[in-house]
This record gives structure tokens, sequence and C-alpha cells, in this order.
């Protein structure tokens, strides 16, 4: 799996509401036209709610 810059995937989650599911990460980096890489780094991640950006990088940093 190719890895994601952080910067670019928080592009891609702006504008969305904290806290957030794994799902609604998701569906709005697929609305700000988040490429497949992307989505597939968001599927990876753990089932939960995340209460910030933070949150959201943190995860994917454990994944890669």
């Amino acid at each position: 799996m190719a890895k994601i810059n952080p910067i670019q995937l928080q592009k891609h989650l702006k504008g969305i509401d904290y806290p957030a599911s794994k799902e609604e990460l998701i569906q709005h980096a697929r609305q700000n036209g988040a490429d497949e890489n992307a989505i597939s780094v968001l599927q990876q991640l753990p089932e939960q709610e995340y209460q910030t950006p933070t949150d959201v990088s943190e995860a994917v940093g454990a994944i890669e």
C-alpha cells in the first residue's frame, strides 16, 4: 500500500464535523475528491469515533 501525505488526507477531510466515525470519514473524503489510495487508507482505520483531525492522523500513522 502506498503511503499517504497526512496534509493531503486532512485536505480531503476539511469541513467534517468531529467526532466522526470511520464511515463518515470515508464518505466525506469521497465527496471531497479523495483518490482510491486515500480511501484505502481510511478503510484500514479501526472502527471508532475520531474526536479530532490529530486522532485520524495518529491512526493513519499507526497502520502505515
